[in-house]
């Protein structure tokens, strides 16, 4: 293992301003967001430039499709970075390098088999969204070209769960910079002037991914994050993380499985109201980037501070996220809804599309507070060892807050739609915030502790290997966690003497 040339961070999070941090991991965070949604915005942009709604609404499918990969990309992620911001926090920065580098694997092997998996069932899986003619032929097209290569985000988005779990923000955001910089400039060759068209768009997708997973390697070596891992660890490893990672995955699949019925129920009106709605699913990511980066950025700081025995700051970073939530939503609310008719304009939207966007910019855009609180809720639950109840709450949210509401609101045309998808965040929302507040409440305040009974539940084995590993780790899992206790101890108390 290098020592001399690796640059390590001790636990930067557990002291200083709270909002300070959160403000801070959060902006810089929500510009390289911005950026990379920005560029799937100019994609939807071109596209509608060619005035064929089949092709946007080829957009609507693919991303429903895509979410869904995204999804799991996410909460392989989610665990990545919990496990590691706590080892750090705790003051184990070789123990973090080795399960980064064990997971890794792991999380490589795994994407690859869901993107060629895709890839082969593309035409049935669009199909059975709804999509037809030549909204299909184009949705396949693209997802024969971008699916295979799922494990470049998988790998991009885990360096950059490593780099937040430092706290180097800058340079997190500086990989994803570079990454939409090559999308932006590559899009309007390929789509427009090549003629590519929606080809084009996966074509510059795979660049910006493949940019973005080699110089997020790169700056997690510089880290001492990553290293060859050890055969003999990736099986301990990986439980690890799969513990907190299972339950994010799951948590994070609800969203885009609820989509997938809002896709198919929109898809029965007609493709003007999918391509109304794959509007509005890229003005979203954009107009909220803040509350993305947001509950992304607070875990590694309720992590390090979790693992240093300080829940008051843990109690803090919840209160000021929730502020920032507020503020970002009314913010967005207001700019939109006195801007609605440029973003019409823009997009060449009519009819049916401009009408969806309409009533996004003036009424519906408002139930994405009780979906960022969601998020926020979900953030503290994967961080402070209660990973299943985010998973609870986001699949409550996504049937029993969406499945209803939209076989409703469908007997009121393609806006009652989009109402009943939002109607149901309200509930869930707010719930998740009291039970977050409740999990704070009880936090252990030993310091610096990582008792075995804050070890995340394991969900219900997903194969016969996993049930296999469950049984011969989870033991081993509790002692080891033991162990580090009493050293994690010693090691604020020296913090604190000093």
């Amino acid at each position: 293992m290098r020592q001399g040339t690796s640059t390590r961070r001790h636990a930067a999070f557990c002291q200083g301003s709270i909002m300070r941090h959160v403000v801070v991991m959060a902006g810089t965070g929500a510009i390289g967001l911005m950026a990379v949604f920005m560029v799937d915005l100019l994609n939807l942009f071109y596209i509608s430039t060619l005035h064929n709604p089949a092709m946007t609404a080829a957009i609507g499918f693919t991303a429903a499709v895509g979410f869904i990969q995204i999804a799991v990309s996410i909460g392989m992620s989610i665990g990545l970075g919990a496990t590691t911001s706590r080892q750090i926090g705790a003051g184990h920065h070789d123990m973090a390098q080795r399960i980064a580098s064990s997971f890794f694997v792991v999380m490589l092997i795994l994407t690859s088999l869901i993107g060629f998996g895709t890839a082969l069932l593309a035409h049935p899986i669009l199909h059975a969204l709804g999509a037809h003619g030549e909204a299909e032929h184009q949705a396949a097209l693209y997802l024969y070209i971008s699916s295979p290569m799922l494990p470049l985000i998988a790998a991009g988005m885990g360096c950059s769960s490593l780099l937040r779990a430092v706290g180097a923000a800058q340079q997190s955001m500086n990989v994803t910079l570079a990454g939409a910089l090559i999308s932006a400039l590559l899009d309007p060759v390929l789509i427009l002037w090549m003629h590519l068209e929606l080809q084009g768009a996966a074509f510059s997708t795979l660049a910006s991914r493949a940019l973005v997973a080699a110089l997020g390697a790169y700056c997690a070596r510089q880290h001492d994050l990553l290293a060859w891992p050890v055969v003999r660890f990736i099986r301990t490893d990986t439980h690890r993380v799969g513990q907190i990672a299972m339950p994010a995955i799951l948590t994070n699949l609800a969203t885009p499985i609820g989509g997938i019925f809002v896709t198919h129920a929109m898809a029965s009106f007609g493709l003007s109201a999918v391509a109304g709605q794959a509007t509005i699913d890229r003005i979203v990511p954009v107009a909220f980037a803040f509350v993305f980066a947001l509950t992304g950025s607070i875990g590694p700081i309720m992590s390090q501070n979790l693992g240093a025995g300080k829940p008051e700051r843990v109690h803090e970073t919840l209160v000021s996220s929730l502020k920032l939530v507020l503020g970002c939503v009314a913010l967005t609310w207001a700019i939109l809804f006195f801007g609605q008719n440029v973003v019409i304009h823009i997009f060449s939207a009519t009819g049916t599309t401009a009408s969806l966007i309409r009533l996004f910019c003036n009424l519906t855009i408002g139930g994405y507070f009780f979906i960022g609180i969601l998020f926020v809720a979900n953030s503290a639950f994967n961080n402070l060892g209660h990973p299943l109840y985010s998973t609870l709450f986001n699949w409550g949210r996504a049937t029993l807050g969406t499945i209803p509401f939209v076989w409703v609101g469908m007997h009121f045309g393609p806006m009652g739609v989009q109402v009943g998808q939002v109607l149901g965040s309200v509930l869930f929302g707010v719930c998740a915030v009291m039970v977050a507040f409740g999990v704070v409440r009880n936090l252990k305040v030993e310091p610096a502790a990582i008792h075995p009974d804050s070890i995340p539940s394991l969900p219900p084995a997903q194969s016969a290997e996993s049930a296999m590993i469950e049984l011969d780790d989870l033991d081993n899992e509790a002692q080891e966690y033991e162990q580090g206790e009493e050293d994690a101890r010693d090691l604020s108390l020296s913090r604190s003497g000093g």
